[in-house]
């Protein structure tokens, strides 16, 4: 596997799985700060993987790297920072869509769709925030499917990811800190161009 496809891989993967927790609650290590996500605490030091697959808000995203063949990727030691989708994010496109792209025919399609929400390196809500302002007011990065999102804030505390084909994204959660990067909720599927 290549190493754009590993990224591409790990991307989809921790998206997918970053909201979905593999280990119960009371399996949370002493002092570990976690955040909850679709009713599942994350915790800092499991990967994307194992923690994604609790989160019920995520369950689309985690079906969607399973058919992309991306599980095994997301939990390679990374760093990778995932911007993912929930469910309802998967609810507002066309009817037929997310059928379509689970389709084994359209496996090359989903993992360009999966890996365009991962982006190498951990970049923190902070990281993100400050990339903007020493921007001007957006910054753009390069995700591992090889296009490009912007970041913006259009209010204090708040981040919007914008894809190439113009549509937003608002971060529902962000800084949901993995062993092998971090993981931002967003309530919109990116799309590449």
């Amino acid at each position: 596997m290549s190493r754009r496809s590993t990224y591409l891989a790990a991307a989809i993967v921790g998206a997918l799985f970053a909201t979905s927790a593999i280990a119960p609650a009371s399996a949370q290590m002493k002092g570990e700060k976690t955040v909850t996500v679709g009713g599942a605490p994350m915790f800092p030091s499991k990967n994307i993987v194992q923690n994604a697959v609790n989160s019920k808000d995520h369950t689309t995203l985690v079906a969607a790297v399973k058919a992309a063949g991306l599980v095994d990727t997301l939990q390679s030691p990374g760093p990778f920072t995932v911007f993912a989708p929930v469910n309802a994010a998967f609810a507002k496109l066309p009817a037929g869509t997310v059928d379509t792209l689970l389709k084994p025919e359209n496996k090359g399609t989903l993992t360009t769709v999966l890996t365009y929400h991962v982006v190498p390196g951990r970049l923190t809500a902070a990281n993100l925030m400050k990339a903007v302002k020493d921007g001007g007011g957006q910054a753009k990065f390069k995700t591992v499917a090889g296009g490009e999102i912007t970041v913006t804030s259009p209010s204090a505390g708040k981040l919007t990811i914008t894809d190439a084909k113009g549509g937003a994204s608002s971060v529902t959660i962000s800084d949901v800190l993995q062993s092998n990067g971090v993981i931002h909720v967003v309530n919109s599927v990116l799309l590449p161009s």
